[in-house]
């Protein structure tokens, strides 16, 4: 029998990633109930006083191999539930103590008209950085990147960008959408400045060399994090980094859920490490795509993507408590 406290209790608990207005506030929720959002922050498209801006790119429709991404952010909110449970580690303080956040859902797109892709997710991304909010975007797949990209670079100046992913995705392009061009579309306008930027993961071929670092996954085996980590600070510097986390940087191991895997990848540990490393860029922005969960075991390869995303925010977090 539940007592009188537990009633007055219950009307002010639950949900409240519809109910709360305080994008600056911890509360508690059941870990396996309630309205999800990414880490439980509550919804919102009022940018008024907020760090960072949370919202899903569901576009799979520029694959090369196997589509599902766009199932992505849905299920990378739903792998969230645990890490907005406690206090985030390894930092040790809840993110919200330090760091306003708001999940702002989805941007609506026409997979049925891609001509418009580009200009729907540019907008919506242009709009949001321009109340001076950072963002955080969940794809679908990387060529989400591109407008992404491009609105980072109208407001910044042409970013440093810091690339988890298996493939260089700088090959000439087969047509207007694809996952394995944009990044050279984008070099190609002035978009990103090779000469502080870094692709970090890479383990397939390509001729094609743009001016980035590259730093292969072999390479990160044998060096280590830690000077894989010296190696990117000594390269981007303090310019405006956008990091771009394709999931298929991971060995397949660690997340089989993405269109196209490669084994040799990063352990889940190794790439974890690493985001915790860049606590001492300018960090404008990043990406995480190309969860796949038609293809994911048990939801480990949407844990790891939003483990990596919430360890990105607790790295923000940690630069504001200074």
């Amino acid at each position: 029998m539940s007592n009188d406290k537990d009633n007055n209790l219950a009307p002010e608990m639950g949900d409240q990633a519809w109910r709360s207005q305080k994008p600056d506030a911890h509360y508690f929720e059941p870990t396996y109930s309630g309205a999800l959002s990414f880490l439980r922050r509550p919804y919102s498209r009022d940018f008024n006083g907020v760090d960072v801006a949370v919202s899903g790119i569901p576009y799979d429709g520029a694959v090369t191999y196997r589509p599902g991404c766009r199932l992505g952010p849905r299920a990378i909110r739903a792998a969230s539930v645990q890490l907005a449970e406690l206090d985030a580690f390894p930092f040790g303080f809840a993110l919200s103590d330090y760091l306003s956040v708001v999940d702002a859902g989805d941007v609506v797109l026409n997979p049925h008209d891609p001509s418009t892709i580009f200009d729907a997710i540019y907008h919506h991304a242009k709009n949001i950085i321009a109340t001076d909010t950072k963002m955080l975007s969940f794809g679908g797949d990387h060529f989400v990147a591109y407008p992404l990209i491009k609105a980072h670079a109208e407001a910044y100046g042409p970013i440093a960008l810091l690339q988890f992913d298996a493939h260089s995705d700088t090959w000439d392009s087969f047509g207007p959408l694809d996952h394995g061009t944009m990044f050279y579309e984008a070099v190609k306008e002035g978009l990103i400045d090779v000469e502080h930027s870094v692709q970090v993961g890479l383990r397939t071929h390509n001729d094609r060399d743009v001016g980035m670092q590259v730093i292969t996954a072999p390479d990160v085996h044998r060096k280590g994090v830690d000077e894989v980590a010296n190696m990117i600070q000594s390269r981007i510097g303090n310019k405006p980094c956008y990091v771009s986390f394709d999931i298929d940087v991971l060995d397949p191991a660690f997340a089989p859920g993405t269109g196209t895997p490669v084994s040799g990848g990063l352990a889940t540990w190794q790439a974890l490490e690493l985001i915790r490393s860049l606590s001492k860029l300018n960090l404008i922005g990043m990406d995480l795509v190309e969860v796949s969960p038609p293809f994911d075991h048990a939801e480990i390869t949407s844990l790891a993507a939003a483990t990596v995303a919430h360890d990105w925010l607790g790295i923000l977090a940690q630069q504001k408590k200074g």
